[in-house]
């Protein structure tokens, strides 16, 4: 056994598990929850996650993985297998802490329950390649994380030794850390409330504000593009706007 499957056996798999692509044992628990961000993959929208768990939460570091296709990924590893529900539940948790303004569509959390007759899933391994295209998934330095947003893969096989290197930094969530964890972020959620009404909707406004101060629409496109205030979504569309204008 290479030293990289050793690491990614030390903190993803069960002691069950026959092989590397069986993220759920036998008994359908697990020891890798994933946290997935796509279209797009912006490690800026993530990191709020990655700095939370250790901050607020006490945690170690989850690994951050390039999904070899169109995400960025948060694999944490518990020491205790859990099952597929209960794993939901709390990266659930986690995306409502940090993630709650995205649109579901950019998430996927990873193992997916049982359902319609499908039994349940989880994500593919890491690094593993992408048949239809030639690229590969890899495990990344936190550093390099935001490199990664426009493309995240790589078109090269990741080196066996760098992978090891990363995961063996890491470390597992211990039971009581869980357990402390999970209940700090339900306190958090039952503190959530909706924020208060305003006379123009708080996407709107920045926007209704630019369109008040520029008459010209390149200026104005250029000025909603550049407004942290602006959703993203729409900063995007400005600047799409502004790319077929040009």
């Amino acid at each position: 056994m290479s030293r990289l499957q050793t690491e990614f056996r030390r903190l993803y798999l069960s002691a069950d598990a026959a092989s590397p692509d069986r993220l759920i044992d036998a008994q359908g628990r697990v020891r890798a929850l994933v946290l997935a961000l796509t279209r797009p993959a912006d490690w800026e929208a993530l990191a709020p996650v990655w700095r939370g768990v250790q901050v607020e939460l006490g945690l170690p570091a989850p690994a951050i993985a390039a999904s070899g296709t169109d995400a960025l990924q948060l694999w944490f590893s518990v020491v205790e297998p859990m099952d597929v529900d209960a794993a939901q539940a709390f990266l659930a948790l986690l995306r409502r802490r940090w993630l709650a303004d995205l649109p579901a569509q950019r998430l996927a959390l990873w193992p997916s329950p049982a359902g319609g007759g499908e039994p349940a899933r989880h994500a593919r391994p890491v690094p593993a390649l992408n048949e239809a295209t030639g690229n590969w998934s890899a495990f990344v330095a936190p550093d390099l994380a935001p490199l990664f947003a426009e493309t995240p893969w790589l078109d090269i096989p990741p080196g066996d030794e760098a992978q090891a290197g990363v995961l063996g930094a890491l470390a597992s969530i211990q039971p009581a850390a869980l357990a402390s964890a999970t209940a700090q972020l339900k306190q958090a959620s039952h503190q959530m409330t909706p924020p208060a009404p305003a006379s123009v909707d708080a996407p709107t406004a920045p926007i209704l504000m630019a369109a008040s101060t520029h008459t010209e629409p390149r200026a104005f496109l250029l000025a909603v593009m550049n407004d942290a205030a602006v959703p993203l979504a729409l900063r995007i569309e400005a600047a799409k706007a502004l790319l077929g204008a040009a």
